[in-house]
Formats: structure tokens, C-alpha cells, sequence
């Protein structure tokens, strides 16, 4: 079942608890681009990069979090990141006792620093 959009975007402002400039710092350092799939693209860049700099521009653009101002691309990002960090918070306990651990800084380019929890 589909969640409705409300329902993401709560959710997403829940897991997201890094700011945009947080993220912005992170995914400058080496650490976030050794965790993570290669895209397709054949460019060095992971997934979980890319949808990092995708969530920056999210709260870039509402640092309000007005529900009304998401966009429909907005609101597919925000519902894979929602899907990405429930299902790794789930599985990897290890994201939350190691930060050198691949977990930790996978679910820290979505956008998920799992040491602030």
C-alpha cells in the first residue's frame, strides 16, 4: 500500500534529522563517497550521494517544511528516502554503535545521522 503524501512527509521530517548544511558538510568529506552503490551512469558518484545532494536541495527550498510547498518530485525523493532509512534502521543495528561502519555513512547520505538518535 501506497502511503499518502502527508504520511511521507512527516515521516521524512522525522528521519531526515540532518540540516542542509550538515549534509553539505558530510558529503564533501571521502567518507560518504566510499559507502553505497555506483549509479549506472558509469560515474563515480554513489546512489546514496546523489540523493544526498537531492535532500539538501529539499530543505533548501522549504526550511519551513510547509507541506504545501513539495513538489511532486520532491515528494518521490522524500518517499524513497523514507523507504531507504526505515529499511536500514531496521536491519543494521551496527549503523548505531559504529561510525566507520558502510551503515553509518550510507544512512548519513540519506540524510540519517544515526548518532543523533
Amino acid at each position: 500500500m501506497v502511503k499518502d503524501d502527508q504520511t511521507v512527509i512527516q515521516e521524512f521530517n522525522e528521519l531526515v534529522n540532518m540540516s542542509a548544511e550538515e549534509l553539505e558538510q558530510w558529503l564533501k568529506q571521502e567518507d560518504s563517497e566510499s559507502s553505497g552503490w555506483a549509479k549506472a551512469d558509469g560515474s563515480d558518484e554513489t546512489i546514496g550521494h546523489e540523493s544526498g545532494r537531492k535532500i539538501i536541495e529539499i530543505l533548501k527550498n522549504n526550511p519551513k517544511k510547509d507541506p504545501s510547498r513539495y513538489n511532486e518530485d520532491d515528494l518521490g525523493h522524500m518517499r524513497k528516502v523514507v523507504s531507504y532509512n526505515k529499511r536500514h534502521l531496521a536491519q543494521e543495528e551496527k549503523a548505531k554503535q559504529d561510525t566507520n561502519s558502510k551503515s553509518y555513512k550510507s544512512l548519513k547520505n540519506w540524510g540519517h545521522d544515526a548518532m543523533k538518535t
